[in-house]
């Protein structure tokens, strides 16, 4: 037979009706079994529905985890690459060390170098007294010249006196020798004898004039050699004045210069303390990204533990859940305080890049002053050299010169002693030839007069003359012992500032070039921290994308966990109700059985196609009690149980043998109830 169909639901009274007015007393068949399996079948429909969506939901799983291993792997991949950066990070700081280091090193040989730099500002001012005194004491030589200049031009005024009171002794002796003409020629041999003493005495006299004229060209020669030196001071006076001028621009420019570096340290420095914080907030990110990823894992696993154990462990699954969604949503409140804190570590970003543009300005500048600066002290030096090749020519020419005017000056003397030497031959001459004329004639008269008065005249005339030669010769002596120490202490002076001099240039030098290192290496430096942390900003960037890429596939599994909890649940409910109606029909079908049924014959003709819609129906739910069982065991099992359920409800179910009616006893049904039943079917077919 085949089975009823029924095309129109219940109403409202009868499905609000207890189990006991719509089931038979004696079989235990309710009169809306059709009804009833027409709703376990929209159940069995939609569980079958629901299985289907648990397979699909095994694939799911499946491409779930292989993301999660992808991300797994992602996220060892930024392990490693956060560990290389924080070796890079702990090098670089190591090679900050070293620098700092290196810079102390430099601090400390800058204050050396001020040190030596006071002690020969020291030694300057005392070079500087020296100096002071030794213009005293040449100034003083210059005097003690003069002096002696005058004193040589009173020996000239004194010896041509004597030349004249010569020539007027001569005179007079001429006078004598005409009146003693008798006498004179006795005294002729005397005469004779002492005119060749006084020829040798007169002899040795111009010699002596000689060298006392040689002597004084020395010392014209010693004053202008100390005049020279005195020019040569006055030079390496302003040489060294020009020098210490440099030296303090070039200590304010270098100290300068540490004052920027120290700020652009400590900015770095700074900089490396704010980089530190963003590695140790990403570090902090990638711990709570492997906590999420193992929180995932966990929940997985107890995904799968309950799929496979679904009736056992279906209520631990719903706490499971509640606290998941408890988890989520402090994870969602904590990846809300991530991106904020990422807002503010991305505006941070945008501020540091902002001030590095200002610093990588900043040190623009300072290389381009510093390269100004350099040109500007190189053409200083240049110039420098340049005078000092003219002064060094300068000096001689000098030179040439007063060795040429030396050379003229002593033709000069030589010219005039000849001239003189000349002359006197030319007078002695014409007076030997006139006294020889006259001395025959009054070498009588003059006996007496030789041997009185001109000897005494002629001694005295010596011995005051060799006097003074004396003194002249002292004092000449003492000034050329002076000039001499002058000279020796002016040249070690000289010798000392020249090595000072080439020291002071050789520091410059020195100081240059390592001022040129140390700004290649701050260049150098600046472009390697520049470029590394631009590469750390791209990373930063990635990771930042990375976050959110496994954020929102966190939010994807998070919505695919709700929807299955919440189908979970609703299967959990399906399957309680299910199972409740299952149980009802056991007690039902146990409760009742057959052989206590007792309708007549003729009401169990009229109610025989129920009855056995109503077998088939049990036989029918016991059956769907083994299917939901199987369902229970095995997902693959499920279109063979179908066509069984569809095969026993056609066959299963024999007809129900006619009982006889016993006498007295009351029908299977109450008339008023099946009335009630009636009326209420009639009412919704007639609102139909």
């Amino acid at each position: 037979m085949d089975r009823h169909i029924p095309l129109h639901p219940l109403p409202e009274e009868i499905q609000k009706m207890s189990r006991d007015q719509t089931v038979c007393k004696y079989c235990g068949v309710s009169y809306l079994i059709l009804h009833e399996f027409k709703l376990l079948e929209e159940k069995v429909k939609a569980l079958e529905e629901k299985v289907n969506f648990y397979e699909r939901s095994t694939e799911r799983e499946k491409t779930l985890q292989e993301k999660l291993r992808h991300l797994t792997q992602e996220l060892e991949q930024y392990r490693a690459s956060s560990e290389t950066k924080t070796e890079r990070i702990k090098t670089l700081s190591l090679e900050m060390e070293n620098k700092q280091a290196a810079i102390q090193n430099l601090k400390e040989q800058l204050k050396c170098l001020q040190k030596e730099k006071e002690i020969s500002h020291k030694q300057s001012q005392l070079l500087q007294k020296r100096l002071e005194q030794h213009t005293f004491f040449l100034k003083k030589a210059f005097d003690d010249l003069h002096f002696i200049r005058g004193e040589q031009n009173g020996v000239k005024e004194k010896i041509f006196g004597s030349l004249k009171q010569w020539i007027a002794l001569k005179e007079e002796i001429f006078s004598l020798l005409e009146n003693i003409n008798i006498s004179g020629l006795a005294a002729l041999s005397s005469l004779n004898q002492s005119l060749g003493e006084y020829q040798k005495e007169n002899m040795v006299l111009q010699e002596e004039v000689q060298r006392l004229k040689l002597m004084s060209d020395v010392a014209e020669q010693k004053e202008q050699q100390l005049q020279s030196s005195l020019l040569r001071e006055r030079d390496l006076k302003n040489k060294y004045h020009e020098l210490q001028k440099k030296t303090k621009e070039l200590t304010t420019q270098v100290e300068t210069v540490e004052l920027k570096f120290q700020k652009s340290a400590a900015e770095m420095s700074h900089y490396k303390e704010l980089f530190i914080k963003t590695t140790k907030e990403v570090e902090d990110h990638q711990s709570e990204l492997q906590k999420l990823s193992s929180k995932i894992g966990t929940a997985e696993s107890r995904f799968n533990h309950t799929l496979t154990e679904r009736e056992q462990s279906l209520l631990a699954s719903q706490q499971a859940c509640q606290r998941l969604q408890e988890e989520v949503f402090q994870k969602e409140r904590t990846e809300g305080e991530l991106k904020k804190q990422a807002q503010y570590l991305e505006s941070e970003l945008e501020t540091i890049k902002s001030l590095l543009k200002q610093r990588e300005e900043e040190v623009v500048m300072l290389k381009q002053e510093r390269e100004s600066v350099l040109i500007s002290y190189q053409s200083r030096l240049e110039q420098l050299q340049e005078t000092l090749k003219q002064k060094e020519l300068d000096e001689k020419g000098w030179q040439e010169k007063v060795e040429s005017e030396r050379a003229k000056e002593q033709a000069y003397q030589k010219e005039q002693i000849l001239r003189l030497k000349e002359e006197a031959r030319m007078e002695l001459d014409i007076e030997k030839q006139k006294h020889q004329e006259l001395i025959v004639k009054y070498q009588k008269d003059q006996d007496e007069l030789l041997h009185t008065k001109i000897p005494l005249l002629i001694s005295n005339a010596t011995h005051s003359l060799k006097m003074e030669i004396e003194t002249l010769e002292e004092q000449l002596q003492v000034a050329q012992t002076k000039l001499t120490e002058k000279n020796e202490k002016r040249e070690i002076k000289w010798q000392t500032l020249k090595n000072q001099v080439a020291e002071l240039e050789l520091r410059l030098k020195e100081e240059q070039s390592t001022h040129h290192l140390i700004t290649e290496e701050i260049r150098q430096e600046m472009k390697k921290k520049s470029y590394e942390l631009d590469r750390l900003t791209q990373e930063q960037t990635q990771l930042i994308q990375n976050l959110n890429q496994v954020q929102e596939e966190n939010a994807l599994l998070q919505d695919t966990v709700r929807r299955e909890c919440e189908e979970r649940y609703e299967l959990t409910e399906a399957l309680a109700q299910a199972r409740e109606q299952v149980v009802e029909l056991k007690k039902l079908s146990g409760n009742f059985p057959l052989s206590h049924c007792s309708l007549s014959q003729g009401s169990l003709t009229s109610s025989t196609p129920p009855v056995s819609n109503h077998g088939q129906k049990s036989s029918n739910c016991e059956k769907g009690t083994t299917f939901a069982g199987l369902c229970r065991i095995s997902r693959a099992t499920k279109a063979p149980i179908c066509s069984k359920f569809k095969s026993s409800v056609d066959l299963s179910l024999p007809a129900l043998p006619t009982l006889p009616s016993p006498g007295g006893r009351v029908s299977s049904l109450d008339e008023s109830r099946r009335k009630r039943i009636t009326a209420v079917i009639k009412r919704q077919l007639s609102e139909l």
